[in-house]
């Protein structure tokens, strides 16, 4: 994402946040393939009825701060607004094997309206 695009992060899927790790790192420019391994992230899955769904939150080069918001055990509900990454910032989403992609490099999404994948 740009410093230019909200940073709001939003649920995927509803479900129960059963797993959550922050992990500390460096601060490269987030569209670097590596960033998604070397810098500052929380790794967060969340146990749906069809299957877990896990993404991370990935800090970029100008953020300087990660805000996570839910804990292991909480609902969620599917748009929920979960957290937010200060200025440039990525979001790395795992769909499970066999959902439907609905999105290709480069589109435009809008958090809480564009679907992304879905089961099929």
């Amino acid at each position: 994402m740009s410093v230019f695009n909200c940073h709001v992060n939003r649920s995927p899927v509803a479900g129960r946040l059963t797993d959550y790790v922050y992990t500390p790192g460096q601060k490269m420019a987030a569209f670097e393939e590596k960033a998604s391994l070397e810098n500052e992230q929380n790794r967060v899955t969340i146990s749906a009825p069809r299957g877990p769904v896990t993404f991370k939150q990935i800090a970029g080069v100008l953020a300087r701060r990660i805000v996570f918001r839910p804990r292991p055990g909480d609902s969620l509900a599917r748009g929920q607004r979960i957290g937010i990454i200060k200025f440039g910032s990525r979001v790395d989403l795992f769909v499970p094997d066999g959902a439907e992609v609905l999105i290709a490099r480069g589109d435009k999404v809008k958090a809480g309206q564009t679907g992304i994948a879905r089961w099929t």
